[in-house]
């Protein structure tokens, strides 16, 4: 069975969003959603809209759409407003809470539109949101850039597409992630070197164990890698990966058979 991505063009009809002279946020959300759409189709990814026209739905009545089709994924899409123009930037993704693939999918989707040129302002909790609060399975809030701020819409318009295929991978990535079996007998590491001179790896090993961690050296024919961790889920290894790329760290997670 194909996996199943309630995509939401937030606002429409009635409900313009955020304005910005004769930019309205729910054209923009509208566009970007059938862009990411018609990518996740093509991949094989079964994708229901909760708008494809400019029509409104309440947000209570968008989650009901998703909980009875039984979706795993919820992307809603926005953009982000200020109360006075060109003063933030950038993109950033809401979660309900921290639990489960949320915060390593909006980590995801951040990654991809911050390689294109956003900043990142990261993830926040948001228990206000109907959208992330009444739906069945897990979702997100994503805004991307301030419709308000100039450079924003300039990146928006001119790497239209970049975008929508940068929101389309992060998404592909988590629905890969969700499949992993329940039941996987694997342990995961973190690997963060890989030399052919057992003295260098001895070196980032000893680095690495200054800065509090328990790195291993494994041998891998005639190179030696340097791992870290032995952990029982994925996810806990994303987060390890994650936490030694923000401390400047070249990673790559492994699986033992």
């Amino acid at each position: 069975m194909a996996d199943r991505v309630v995509l939401d063009p937030g606002h429409g009809g009635v409900d313009s969003g955020a304005v910005h002279g004769d930019r309205l946020e729910k054209n923009d959300n509208l566009n970007l959603a059938l862009a990411v759409g018609e990518i996740l189709t093509n991949y094989g990814v079964d994708v229901l809209y909760t708008r494809t026209e400019d029509v409104y739905s309440s947000p209570i009545s968008r989650a009901q759409v998703a909980n009875a089709e039984n979706a795993d994924l919820y992307i809603a899409l926005h953009r982000n407003s200020s109360p006075l123009p060109n003063t933030y930037s950038g993109v950033e993704t809401f979660i309900y809470d921290e639990e489960g693939i949320k915060p390593i999918a909006a980590e995801l989707i951040n990654g991809e539109l911050e390689k294109i040129g956003f900043y990142n302002l990261g993830i926040d909790i948001r228990k206000d949101i109907p959208v992330l609060k009444r739906t069945n399975m897990p979702a997100l809030y994503v805004n991307v850039g301030f419709i308000n701020t100039d450079s924003d819409n300039a990146l928006f318009d001119e790497q239209f597409e970049n975008i929508a295929y940068g929101i389309a991978t992060a998404i592909l990535e988590t629905l890969n992630r969700m499949n992993e079996t329940v039941n996987n007998t694997h342990t995961y590491r973190v690997q963060v070197g890989l030399f052919r001179v057992l003295e260098n790896a001895v070196n980032l090993q000893y680095e690495l164990f200054l800065l509090g961690y328990e790195p291993l050296i494994v041998s891998q024919g005639e190179l030696y890698a340097v791992q870290i961790g032995e952990l029982p889920s994925l996810d806990q290894a994303v987060i390890l990966e994650q936490e030694l790329k923000r401390i400047g760290y070249n990673t790559l997670i492994v699986r033992d058979e």
